[in-house]
């Protein structure tokens, strides 16, 4: 997929404080109170990213913990380490990037835009003062852990699949992941090309899979995007 060239301006240069609006889309916000809560809308950040635009780059050190409000986004390795392996696809209301945030390391894969996409940014220093005094905002990052985890597990899985149809229902699945992925709802907006960027295989074969999943009844294609009949079908579902 070839992108647009970068806009030569940085995510931060860009950002902007969160409208009300947006401050609902963030699925964990709405467990803070009080000062949690306060503190957190007052340091989060929202910035729009071109198609093509990175949010994290191998090797640079993690300031925000970031999430998607609106758009798409993949995660991936780095071309100069060899061949491009997409690890995963980041939908809305999705956040990512805890584990590099609470180790302070430097980042380990490549986050792009797929499209022109609304990223929202909380600074390290609040996320690890919000684990310092809020339980519930430990409850979140922990069950986003392990919901990671579980993630990435099942890729591994999916990468011994020879079946293409499967892959993309996997793949599919982990798109409308309920807790990874909270925004998506029923619908996620998604061209079959940036589809076929995700699952690594041609659009022309995505087309077909997404036919024979359609045909099973375990999702309808609608206009500018798809729609999940039956979840759980995609994630263990033979065909």
């Amino acid at each position: 997929m070839n992108f647009p060239p970068s806009s030569g301006h940085t995510l931060r240069d860009r950002a902007r404080t969160p409208t009300d609006r947006e401050l609902s889309e963030i699925p964990w916000l709405n467990g803070l109170d009080g000062q949690a809560r306060e503190r957190a809308e007052a340091a989060l950040l929202v910035g729009d990213t071109p198609a093509g635009d990175y949010i994290c780059r191998v090797g640079r050190p993690a300031t925000y913990w970031f999430g998607l409000l609106d758009g798409l986004l993949k995660m991936s390795n780095d071309d100069s380490m060899g061949p491009v392996i997409t690890f995963t696809g980041v939908a809305p209301g999705g956040w990512f990037g805890e584990g590099t945030v609470l180790k302070r390391e430097h980042y380990r894969y490549n986050i792009q835009a797929l499209r022109k996409s609304r990223v929202a940014g909380l600074p390290v220093e609040t996320f690890h003062w919000l684990l310092d005094h809020s339980i519930a905002f430990n409850r979140f990052v922990m069950n986003q852990l392990n919901e990671r985890l579980g993630q990435f597990i099942a890729a591994r899985e999916i990468d011994r699949i020879n079946n293409p149809d499967l892959r993309v229902a996997r793949n599919l699945a982990a798109l409308f992941h309920p807790l990874l992925s909270p925004n998506v709802g029923g619908v996620l907006r998604i061209t079959q090309q940036e589809l076929a960027y995700l699952v690594g295989l041609s659009r022309q074969r995505v087309n077909e899979a997404l036919s024979t999943l359609a045909d099973k009844g375990w999702i309808q294609i609608e206009y500018g995007g798809l729609r999940v009949v039956d979840l759980q079908a995609l994630r263990s579902g033979e065909l």
